[in-house]
C-alpha cells in the first residue's frame, strides 16, 4: 500500500495566488540546495536568487495557468508574521536588498505552501523567448536540456503529444528546506502520477538534477513504468570550446542529470 500524507498536510492544485510563493520555492531550493546551480554558481547567491526569481514568472505562471501544478499545504503552518496572517501568508523578500541570508530569505517566506511539482500540459508549449531571461540568471540551464535532448533517441513522435491532455511536461520540484527529508516530493509525485493517470494522459516527462527525484520517478509505483530515456554525469560530461580544447562546464557538480517518462498506462 502507498504511503498517505499526514493529516497535517493537504494536496491543492495551484492557482494563480500561490504564484509568487512557488517561484520563492523553487528559487530558493535550487539556489541554495541544488546539487548543480550553487555548486557552478557559488558566488552572490542572493543576488542570483533575486535574478532567478524575476526570470522565473513566465515559467511558473505558464505552469499553474495549465491548472496541473500541484502543492502540498501544511494546515498548521504558524504565520511569522501578523501580516502574513491577514493574508493567508506572504512573501516577504525585498528585492532591492540583497543582504540577506539563505536562512534570512528562508524566514521571509512566510506561507503555509511547503511543497511543489509543477507541470503543464505538452501541447501548451512554452515560448522560448520569455526563456532567455533564465538563461541569463543560470547560463547552464540551457545546456542542460540541449545536452538531455541530443541524448534521448526516441523518435519524436512515438511521445509527442498530438493534442490536449496526452503528455504532461513536469518542471521544478521543490520542498522547503525545513520541511524536507519526510517523503513529500515522493507522496506529491506519485499524486500527480495518479491524478494524471485519471485524467486520461498516458505520460509524464521530466528532466531533473537531482538523484532524490531522478529514484522517485524512474521507479512510480504499479502500474506505471519510468524510463530514463537521456543522461550523463556532470563530472565526466565534456566538449570542446572554441579553441577546439576539451572542457568539462559543469565540473565541480557532481551529479546524474536526466530525462525521465513515465508511462501511465496500465502493463499487460
Amino acid at each position: 500500500m502507498a504511503p498517505s500524507l499526514p493529516s497535517r498536510y493537504e494536496v491543492r492544485v495551484l492557482g494563480p495566488e500561490h504564484e509568487e510563493w512557488a517561484r520563492a520555492i523553487c528559487v530558493h531550493t535550487n539556489i541554495f540546495y541544488s546539487a548543480l546551480w550553487p555548486v557552478a554558481y557559488p558566488e552572490n547567491k542572493t543576488q542570483r536568487a533575486y535574478h532567478f526569481f524575476r526570470a522565473a514568472h513566465y515559467i511558473i505562471k505558464h505552469q499553474i495557468d495549465s491548472g496541473k501544478s500541484l502543492g502540498i499545504f501544511d494546515k498548521e503552518y504558524q504565520f511569522k508574521r501578523p501580516e502574513s496572517a491577514t493574508t493567508e501568508g506572504k512573501l516577504c523578500w525585498n528585492l532591492e536588498d540583497e543582504s540577506p541570508t539563505e536562512s534570512e530569505l528562508a524566514e521571509q517566506m512566510d506561507f503555509p505552501l511547503v511543497s511543489i511539482a509543477m507541470a503543464y500540459d505538452g501541447i501548451d508549449e512554452l515560448d522560448m523567448a520569455q526563456i532567455k531571461p533564465l538563461v541569463v540568471a543560470l547560463p547552464l540551464f540551457e545546456k542542460v536540456y540541449g545536452v538531455l535532448k541530443e541524448l534521448d533517441q526516441r523518435d519524436p513522435a512515438s511521445w509527442k503529444p498530438t493534442g490536449r491532455g496526452q503528455v504532461l511536461m513536469r518542471n521544478a520540484t521543490s520542498t522547503v528546506q525545513s520541511y524536507s527529508g519526510h517523503g513529500l516530493m515522493r507522496l506529491l509525485a506519485e499524486e500527480m502520477m495518479r491524478r494524471s493517470a485519471a485524467e486520461g494522459f498516458v505520460g509524464i516527462q521530466i528532466e531533473t538534477v537531482s538523484e532524490a527525484v531522478k529514484k522517485v520517478w524512474s521507479n512510480p509505483p504499479a502500474p506505471f513504468k519510468g524510463t530514463v530515456v537521456g543522461q550523463f554525469h556532470t563530472m565526466t560530461f565534456e566538449e570542446k570550446n572554441d579553441s577546439g580544447e576539451i572542457v568539462y562546464p559543469f565540473r565541480p557538480a557532481n551529479v546524474n542529470i536526466a530525462k525521465i517518462y513515465v508511462d501511465l498506462r496500465a502493463s499487460d
